[in-house]
């Protein structure tokens, strides 16, 4: 799934707005978490990406597009910005620093 545009146009407020009332920004793309935003939990894009394109080979085969399987994502991403979580007075659990697959500073 996609960020919403006016949400993704408007990240940068949605993050100060965040900071300035003291209230975790938490959202499922990574780039946010770049940003500013304290975690996210998603999946990576590329593998969507990879998959469509087995899709289009497939259907360019001759597979007709409705006796294809639904796929999910099989891999989910969790990512910490340490520094977010400074901002906002919050302090992130080693177990939690454990679990991340990224943990920004």
């Amino acid at each position: 799934m996609a960020p919403a545009l006016s949400t993704f146009d408007r990240r940068d407020l949605i993050i100060s707005l965040a900071e300035r009332w003291r209230l975790p920004a938490i959202n499922s793309y990574r780039f946010n978490v770049k940003s500013g935003d304290l975690v996210s939990y998603g999946y990576e894009g590329t593998e969507q990406f990879q998959q469509a394109a087995t899709y289009v080979d497939r259907i360019l085969r001759g597979e007709e597009p409705g006796t294809l399987p639904l796929q999910l994502p099989s891999k989910y991403q969790l990512v910490v910005n340490v520094k977010a979580a400074k901002a906002i007075g919050l302090s992130i659990p080693a177990a939690f620093h454990l679990r991340a697959d990224e943990v920004l500073e």
